[in-house]
């Protein structure tokens, strides 16, 4: 299949932070350990090796069988949780919240960005062994942030009331939201195919959590995707210390906040995603997820009347760990304390807060992992790698504004010449030697000649958008197709992977949508990916 890569800086999509980081500027090295090569991955081993214990492998093992219980998993994924007990089996993690039927696109550029490396690491070091891990993120609470999807320019949301962890919501409504959704689709085996997914994940399971995993696993698990929820009581007595720690010290507080006076202080202004709380944790329970925070010492739950002395408090956090939920600032923590891992990957804005996170890794003596940059793809097929080519473009020219790139396809197939750069340097040699008259008669008169010049200037650009804008009506039937093709490309005059489900893609192309992202993607790369789908 056709490909070809953009930098992700050409792009224009991506924050001066991540580009500077992908080109290992010196300005960030402070603020992340290894950087994601895979020479690197060898030291990133050996550290994990000496500070991950064999209990932890125990645990965690045991906590994935018990959420597996009720599915039927892949003989891969079977054998890669089975792997986990073996102090020479890592991991590589990407987590994402419970999105509606994966929600944007970038879903499934994590977990096949993830899968990928894991291949590459193996053929790197055949002595060990290498996990994808997806980290459900069931304790999340932002329900508008998930109950929706795009298809065909079209929104399908589940409309309900929520409060509480996402991952323990009841699907109620889901078969009017199935309905919608199955009457939009075409008469097709692809469409059996998403309409028979969607119902056996949303309406025949009773929480989110649930609907998801199998959702995730009937997609991915022929690959050896194991799929964690961190909501487990026993994955979370492995973080009490460090919840104590927190509600104590709040050491967190400090040592993020001391980053990001470091960061704030670099020349580059690079923008603070997260900042830390005093406290880092909420309380969870069935409907209820809130933040804790402390007044001369005693302990509350915000919009609730529950609170606690310091030792009613460590008391509940030893006796109901599950109850103690991290928030962005402690979540990357409790993973790598649970997890044997080597390497997130993550989107920008991801990556952007865990570039703050270093310092209170250090503080709490766990390895920082390497930190990767998913990869990111554009998607096209042959009918518009053939418009494309029709109008004269690449797909990288879509890229750009759509002002921008109208004004350049009008540039370019324009009869005549859009572009009075000649002009303007003739005038302004004629205004130089206007210069030299000035100095050597009355210095006075250059005020007058610079703001002569500068009319002149302005009027020769004025002609220029004139010309621009009349030649744009004369090409419009032209420009009409560009902009539409943008459209298909870029909706909302966005990246497709923020804006396009993979419901869209996977009426034409079946299971081929997958396999041919898994053949194409090279996490380690570090470009955007154009490919095309035949």
């Amino acid at each position: 299949m056709p490909s070809d890569c953009i930098p992700f800086r050409d792009t224009n999509y991506f924050s001066g932070l991540i580009c500077d980081y992908l080109d290992e500027k010196s300005a960030l090295k402070p603020f992340y350990h290894r950087f994601p090569k895979l020479d690197n991955f060898k030291a990133q081993i050996e550290e994990k090796k000496g500070s991950f214990t064999s209990e932890s492998r125990a645990i965690l093992v045991l906590s994935l069988q018990e959420q597996y219980k009720n599915f039927n998993s892949s003989s891969s994924t079977k054998r890669n949780i089975d792997a986990l007990k073996d102090e020479n089996t890592f991991t590589i993690t990407t987590g994402h919240q419970l999105n509606i039927f994966t929600g944007p696109l970038y879903f499934f550029y994590k977990i096949i960005s993830t899968i990928n490396l894991c291949e590459e690491l193996k053929a790197k070091y055949p002595e060990n062994q290498f996990v994808p891990i997806y980290w459900m993120a069931t304790e999340d609470h932002d329900f508008e942030e998930i109950n929706y999807f795009n298809f065909q320019d079209k929104k399908v949301q589940w409309n309900r009331e929520a409060s509480g962890p996402v991952g323990e919501l009841d699907l109620e409504g889901f078969e009017y939201v199935f309905e919608v959704f199955s009457k939009q689709l075409p008469k097709s085996m692809h469409a059996d195919k998403l309409t028979n997914l969607f119902k056996k994940a949303y309406v025949d399971h009773s929480n989110l959590t649930d609907a998801t995993r199998y959702l995730v696993n009937e997609l991915f698990s022929e690959y050896g995707l194991v799929i964690l929820d961190g909501n487990d009581k026993a994955l979370k007595k492995e973080f009490i210390p460090f919840v104590k720690e927190e509600l104590i010290n709040q050491s967190s507080f400090k040592n993020v906040s001391e980053t990001n006076e470091k960061l704030n202080g670099l020349p580059e202004n690079y923008k603070i995603q997260v900042n830390p709380r005093e406290i880092n944790l909420f309380y969870i329970k069935p409907g209820l997820r809130e933040r804790i925070v402390e007044a001369d010492g005693i302990f509350h739950v915000l919009e609730t009347s529950m609170s606690w002395n310091k030792t009613e408090l460590l008391e509940e956090v030893e006796n109901h760990p599950e109850r103690f939920s991290p928030n962005v600032i402690l979540r990357p923590l409790f993973q790598e304390i649970v997890l044997p891992n080597l390497c997130y990957i993550g989107g920008g804005g991801e990556l952007a807060y865990w570039f703050q996170l270093k310092s209170n890794f250090e503080a709490h003596n766990i390895p920082f992992p390497m930190l990767l940059l998913r990869n990111s793809v554009v998607l096209t097929t042959t009918k518009q790698q053939e418009k494309l080519h029709k109008l004269g473009l690449e797909t990288k020219n879509l890229f750009l504004k759509q002002s921008d790139l109208l004004t350049k396809v009008t540039k370019d197939i324009s009869e005549i010449r859009i572009d009075f750069s000649n002009q303007k340097e003739h005038l302004k040699k004629q205004f130089q030697d206007l210069y030299t008259l000035a100095e050597q008669t009355d210095k006075s008169f250059k005020g007058a000649v610079a703001a002569q010049e500068h009319k002149q200037i302005q009027g020769l650009e004025h002609l220029e958008q004139r010309l621009l804008k009349a030649q744009k009506r004369k090409l419009a039937v032209v420009l009409e197709r560009v902009k539409l093709l943008q459209d298909e490309i870029f909706p909302n005059q966005s990246l497709q992977e923020r804006q396009a489900n993979f419901s869209t893609f996977y009426l034409e192309f079946g299971d081929q949508l997958i396999q041919q992202l898994v053949l194409n993607l090279q996490p380690l790369k570090g470009e955007f990916l154009i490919l095309n789908l035949e």
